[in-house]
């Protein structure tokens, strides 16, 4: 018996786009996605494209017209609501752009909700391409089937997240310098909203540790016995959060 292929098919591209989508909606398509859909991918009129918005959730289109730099895509049918993100925050100090890139790239495919930027005594860097960071996460986003994005928050200097931290959330310091076993905090953590705090290359200051630990709903956590790197004690701290208090469950 001959079975009916899959549709769409698993090699359908799949882009995020900016405008809400609905059934029925055209769309245009022009620039770098234009140039990957026709010169890339070879998308002809009727070839599926699979849009989500970031919004209302995923949907399947097809090509209806194509230009020699841009085409039109017409939305036919919803395929998925927009994806429920886990509650957790990563408030990162700034590091080299490369490694910085690499972690809202990472953190986006972990699933985090949102992403926020943080100024302390040893950064390296002190300015932030938003946008830069936005593209990494759609990438990810597209390439990994997330129907949500995390917000971006502005960037913040230490002190004043710290000011102006919210009574609701457990902010887990990730502390170089010794705290609770990470998993043992998160399994009596009392509330499932929280944030991850990460270090600059160089550490926070006597100072900084010393303002973290002030803060009531903080809560100094160890990575393990080795010194990691901030992009990498990003990304495991994720992980763990996520499969103790998040949807890896």
């Amino acid at each position: 018996m001959v079975q009916t292929p899959a549709w769409p098919p698993h090699s359908t591209p799949r882009l995020f786009v900016e405008e809400a989508l609905s059934q029925g909606v055209e769309l245009r398509i022009d620039g770098g996605q234009a140039h990957y859909l026709l010169h890339v991918m070879r998308l002809k009129e009727g070839a599926p494209v699979k849009l989500f918005d970031d919004r209302t959730g995923e949907y399947l289109a097809t090509v209806s017209a194509t230009g020699k730099r841009d085409l039109v895509v017409t939305v036919e049918a919803k395929l998925r609501e927009r994806e429920i993100a886990p509650d957790l925050w990563l408030c990162q100090a700034l590091i080299k752009k490369d490694r910085l890139d690499w972690i809202a790239e990472k953190s986006c495919e972990l699933g985090i909700a949102r992403f926020v930027p943080v100024l302390t005594q040893r950064c390296v860097a002190d300015k932030l391409k938003e946008d830069r960071l936005r593209s990494q996460m759609i990438e990810a986003a597209e390439q990994c089937e997330r129907t949500a994005l995390p917000e971006i928050g502005e960037l913040s200097k230490l002190d004043g997240l710290l000011r102006d931290w919210p009574s609701g959330r457990t902010l887990l310091f990730c502390d170089e310098r010794g705290g609770i076993p990470i998993a043992r905090a998160l399994a009596t953590m009392p509330s499932s909203k929280a944030a991850i705090l990460i270090g600059p290359e160089g550490g926070f200051s006597d100072e900084e540790n010393a303002a973290i630990r002030a803060v009531p709903q903080a809560t100094p956590v160890s990575l393990g016995p080795r010194i990691l790197r901030a992009d990498t004690a990003a990304i495991a701290a994720i992980s763990i959060w996520m499969a103790v208090q998040g949807d890896w469950r």
